[in-house]
């Protein structure tokens, strides 16, 4: 369990948190030609921009350990273009942050989902794997945490330099702050801190499967207050996710929380999920597999595909979280 930090800790982690809470828009950028498919559909006219969402509150208000000196950099966004559909990516992420979808106090569940969007590190897929799912979660009294992490091969890089940032120190960093983050204002946001979990596509399955395999108890002697808290999740949801070729991850029935996988036949993972749901199993770790007939890869939320199976995932989820006691107010 979390451990409890005094009233007067509290007020000093939420005044910090609200000072910082507006985050400037993206910046329109032309795509790169990593984003453009042939054939697929016209890019649009107009600029890209995220959809509406709620303020976005930084993991750390004075910037992410290692990437102070460029947190005022503005994020870019531009348009990807895939075969069926073009949609906004967000990228050059150095001030990392979570962005709070929040049922009404009387439907809140208690449970609370971090949700890490894919984009191979090199963006996210912000809207079908990020801000829409939010507000799945939050109609039906789940709160949900979309998290911009920090990009191991973040597409504003130019070519040729180095990237900054990688997966396992600052990608994983990000999301077990948000863990602690959403715990620490667990009494603000209706949140039960013992029902707080991570939900990630793609490159951010990679990182939902490493805050499960590495997770940390917190500092009880921290100066700063969220950094007393418990980075590990209380269930974890890799969605077509990478990463599940690695050999260096330990799972076991004492440590590691329950688990959702989820992803398409036509995609290239069945194989790995389902070695990975083994792997689990054998261990002793609660896991349920779904792999759907069709669908690919990124299908995230999409309402422009009702007729498929995959469309209604996000529903079984919400099922499981049910049937494991997640939901229970």
């Amino acid at each position: 369990m979390p451990q409890k930090i005094s009233a007067l800790a509290t007020l000093v982690v939420l005044a910090a948190a609200l000072r910082a809470a507006d985050l400037p828009a993206p910046r329109a950028v032309a795509p790169t030609p990593i984003n453009l498919s042939p054939g697929g559909p016209p890019i649009p006219s107009s600029p890209p921009v995220e959809s509406a969402h709620p303020a976005s509150i930084p993991l750390w208000p004075n910037g992410a350990p290692g990437s102070e000196a460029r947190k005022d950099e503005p994020e870019q966004i531009s348009w990807r273009q895939e075969p069926d559909i073009v949609f906004p990516v967000v990228f050059n992420i150095h001030h990392p942050s979570i962005t709070p979808f929040l049922p009404p106090k009387e439907k809140a569940t208690g449970c609370a989902v971090i949700i890490a969007p894919g984009g191979g590190h090199m963006q996210h897929t912000i809207d079908r794997e990020g801000y829409d799912l939010g507000k799945f979660f939050a109609d039906r009294g789940i709160a949900a945490f979309v998290l911009k992490y920090r990009l191991a091969r973040d597409g504003a890089t130019p070519r040729g330099a180095p990237q900054p940032y990688t997966v396992d120190r600052d990608a994983l960093a990000d999301a077990q702050r948000a863990l602690r983050l959403v715990r620490a204002r667990a009494a603000e946001w209706n949140v039960n801190p013992a029902r707080v979990g991570i939900l990630g596509f793609s490159a951010g399955g990679e990182v939902a499967v490493l805050a499960a395999a590495k997770p940390d108890a917190g500092k009880p002697d921290a100066a700063d207050p969220v950094e007393k808290f418990s980075s590990r999740p209380d269930f974890f949801a890799p969605i077509y996710p990478g990463g599940l070729q690695r050999t260096d991850l330990v799972w076991s029935k004492e440590a590691t929380p329950p688990c959702f996988l989820a992803c398409a036949y036509d995609d290239r993972m069945p194989e790995a999920m389902a070695n990975f749901f083994l792997a689990l199993r054998q261990a002793g770790v609660p896991a349920e597999l779904h792999i759907y007939g069709s669908g690919g890869h990124g299908f995230g939320v999409r309402a422009d595909r009702p007729e498929l199976p995959v469309s209604s995932w996000h529903v079984r989820f919400a099922e499981w979280l049910g049937d494991r006691g997640f939901l229970k107010k």
